[in-house]
């Protein structure tokens, strides 16, 4: 067998490990092995790759990639160990940038060493220069959008810039400009490729995306990552194609696809139009009108209260958010659900597709503490029951408990769909203080004669809880 074969054999296993790691990490039950599925896919291809740089003989190349695997290695290692939950979701935007910047390059690289090369230097292609150039090209723009998206992405999350959206005069008119800027310029660089063309149309994607993620308000933000997330595999895929790469054309594919479909099924939980998603033109709606305003008097609670509210109830059901990853809650949470679960209590959580600033955040949260997967409910399993429920604990949560939502046309968040927590006998509501969630929406669920509201450090009050009882 051929080291050709041989690595071509490689990148088939590779590519299956792959697919068999985004089956697993489909459900909680298998999420881990797909997890081990995926990292073993990922050293066949590495091996692989290893395995051609040596066959041609080249030390040198063997020797970069080896160094740079090492370096990854070392900083990926030392990131997964010291990051917090609550600050993954900027850590996989910033990843995302990565892999926009690594597709500018390559599309870069692959210019320097055919169209932009002296003819006795310029690389020997199987294909048509035009169709490389076509390549160079998309690869370069999609790589360059994913870059500076997941850059501005990174600052929101990471609150190193504020949430609220960019809003530009004529800001779709700039989105659909650039765009058609894009095909007008890749036409010119297919017929003449030139280093003036490709510099313009990187500034441009660059541009184009800081505009489209800076114009996304913060409340909408979950649904970003997953979008930076499909377009990370798409530029993979540009780059598979330029590096005659079959793993990576593969790899790109299932991530962009997968990554897409995803942002599909958030957009549908938050009643967002998908082709706006791809415009960058959502969330505006969500963010733009933002109050802070007290518009009620509020009702505080004490945790000996909530305790003797718990011990009388016969069903609870406990909606985490971002606050409950910010204040490490998940463990007391899981204890708190033991103790009621052994005093008879029937306990139930409701997760919203977008709680947190990550698809799937709170899950994960939650699986960490140890809590049993059947209890863990996605929203449109809850909600009918949730007027049938004693008692409602919601524990950092805000935007997506937020009854405007479904009961105020004039609502920034009209029509997103939500927990419909309000309609249970009684709410508890654990916040550090009346401030607004991360969309900037007054939520008027703190100010219903049925909500009680508990200040303070959501596992201290949690922990308070369980000593009462």
């Amino acid at each position: 067998m051929t080291a050709t074969t041989a690595a071509s054999s490689a990148y088939i296993v590779a590519a299956l490990l792959f697919v068999l790691s985004l089956a697993g990490l489909s459900r909680h039950e298998t999420a881990k092995a797909g997890n081990a599925y995926g990292m073993a896919g990922m050293a066949v291809a590495l091996v692989a790759t290893i395995g051609l740089a040596a066959r041609d003989g080249d030390a040198l190349t063997v020797g970069l990639i080896v160094v740079a695997m090492v370096l990854g290695a070392a900083i990926g290692i030392w990131r997964a160990r010291i990051v917090e939950m609550t600050g993954m979701p900027e850590l996989i935007a910033l990843l995302h940038s990565f892999v926009g910047l690594a597709a500018v390059l390559v599309g870069w690289n692959g210019y320097l060493s055919v169209e932009g090369a002296p003819a006795a230097e310029a690389e020997v292609l199987d294909l048509p220069v035009g169709i490389h150039s076509a390549e160079v090209a998309i690869g370069v723009f999609i790589g360059a959008v994913t870059f500076t998206g997941s850059i501005v992405a990174f600052l929101k999350l990471s609150g190193r810039i504020r949430s609220n959206p960019l809003v530009l005069p004529g800001k779709n008119a700039l989105n659909v400009g650039a765009l058609v800027a894009f095909a007008v310029l890749t036409v010119v660089f297919v017929v003449s490729p030139g280093l003036a063309v490709l510099s313009g149309l990187t500034l441009l994607a660059l541009a184009l995306g800081w505009h489209l993620v800076a114009s996304i308000g913060g409340g909408d933000m979950p649904v970003v990552v997953s979008m930076l997330n499909s377009y990370s595999g798409w530029a993979a895929a540009a780059s598979g194609f330029l590096l005659d790469n079959d793993l990576l054309i593969i790899t790109g594919a299932l991530v962009g696809s997968s990554g897409a479909y995803l942002s599909y099924i958030m957009c549908q939980a938050m009643n967002r139009s998908f082709l706006s998603v791809i415009a960058g033109g959502f969330g505006n709606e969500g963010s733009t009108a933002a109050s802070g305003d007290v518009e009620g008097e509020h009702t505080e609670t004490t945790a000996e209260e909530v305790a003797q509210l718990l011990r009388d109830a016969d069903s609870v059901v406990i909606t985490p958010g971002y606050g409950m990853a910010v204040a490490h809650a998940q463990a007391a949470v899981a204890d708190l659900t033991r103790t009621l679960t052994d005093k008879g209590v029937q306990v139930r959580f409701g997760i919203h597709p977008v709680a947190g600033r990550l698809p799937g955040h709170m899950n994960v949260l939650l699986a960490e503490a140890k809590v049993p997967y059947d209890v863990v409910l996605e929203m449109d399993e809850i909600n009918d029951d949730l007027a049938k429920t004693d008692v409602v604990l919601v524990i950092g949560a805000n935007d997506t408990v937020n009854p405007a939502a479904a009961e105020d046309p004039a609502s920034p968040i009209a029509g997103m769909p939500v927990l419909h927590v309000w309609e249970a006998e009684s709410v508890v509501v654990f916040k550090r203080s009346m401030s607004t969630g991360y969309a900037g929406v007054q939520n008027p669920l703190f100010f219903r004669s049925n909500t009680r509201m508990l200040f303070g450090d959501a596992r201290e009050r949690v922990e308070d809880i369980l000593r009462a009882l």
